[in-house]
């Protein structure tokens, strides 16, 4: 088993010691709420939250700020394209396991036009050409094979989460290659990207994240309350997103009339 997942199992174990007092069997409105927040092992969770909290105040997000004031704009966001190419060939892994042909083309197309035609992946070539890029990861594949999501968890590093997405974290660093290529020699690459990964995602969410800490009463709730309304969202999308099999840069029926009455 690979270090990571041994990590996410040993948290997730850790987390049952803890947990939030259950309201009375009487008082039935109590008892809805309780199941409604879904949040059994809520004092692990602020223990955890208030962890993260310190990591991010003190080492994080001066990392982050200091990465947008020294890198500009029109170096930054080629950055992003290459660590976002860098995770393509997961995200084609997980359109595969989903039985999303059309998605897994996508993504397929994606790799190669990037990485050829955008210069390793420093411009997104892809989406001009027809091929928009679109979120995929084993949580979502747990969750299209009908998988539930399971009690809240905030997990050390990692963040919101709850069991499914947690072991598909693990899985989805199984499912790409390069954490393959680390064996061979390349941990230093891996660690340099997941790093860079930290920082871009932290540099994106600067003003979201301070907004929520400087005005949210409980920003611990908040935080949980918006994880979940976000990952229900790109869950309902993976479900609804059945393409056509006409990719989206080939005429379709409806232009191809039209162009045909012009002529």
């Amino acid at each position: 088993m690979l270090p990571i997942a041994r990590l996410l199992l040993g948290l997730v174990a850790l987390s049952v010691t803890a947990c939030a007092t259950r309201p009375p069997a009487g008082d039935a409105e109590a008892q809805a709420d309780f199941r409604e927040l879904n949040d059994p092992i809520e004092p692990t969770n602020r223990f955890f939250y208030r962890v993260n909290d310190t990591i991010d105040t003190y080492a994080l997000r001066p990392a982050a700020v200091a990465y947008r004031d020294v890198v500009p704009g029109a170096v930054r966001r080629p950055i992003h394209n290459v660590l976002a190419n860098l995770g393509t060939p997961a995200t084609f892994a997980n359109d595969v396991l989903s039985a999303k042909p059309r998605r897994a083309g996508d993504s397929l197309m994606r790799f190669l036009i990037n990485t050829t035609a955008g210069a390793g992946g420093l411009f997104d070539v892809a989406t001009g050409w027809g091929y928009p890029d679109h979120d995929s990861d084993f949580g979502l594949t747990l969750a299209l094979w009908g998988v539930g999501e399971g009690p809240f968890l905030f997990l050390p590093i990692i963040g919101p989460s709850n069991p499914r997405d947690a072991v598909g974290f693990g899985a989805n660093t199984v499912l790409d290659p390069l954490t393959w290529a680390s064996f061979g020699g390349s941990t230093a690459v891996n660690v340099t990207r997941y790093g860079a990964n930290a920082l871009d995602t932290r540099e994106r969410f600067i003003e979201p994240v301070d907004s929520i800490k400087r005005s949210a009463l409980d920003p611990y709730a908040t935080f949980r309350s918006l994880s979940r309304q976000n990952r229900t969202a790109e869950v309902a999308k993976a479900v609804q997103d059945r393409p056509a099999t006409v990719p989206a840069w080939f005429p379709q029926p409806a232009q191809a009339s039209a162009q045909q009455s012009a002529q």
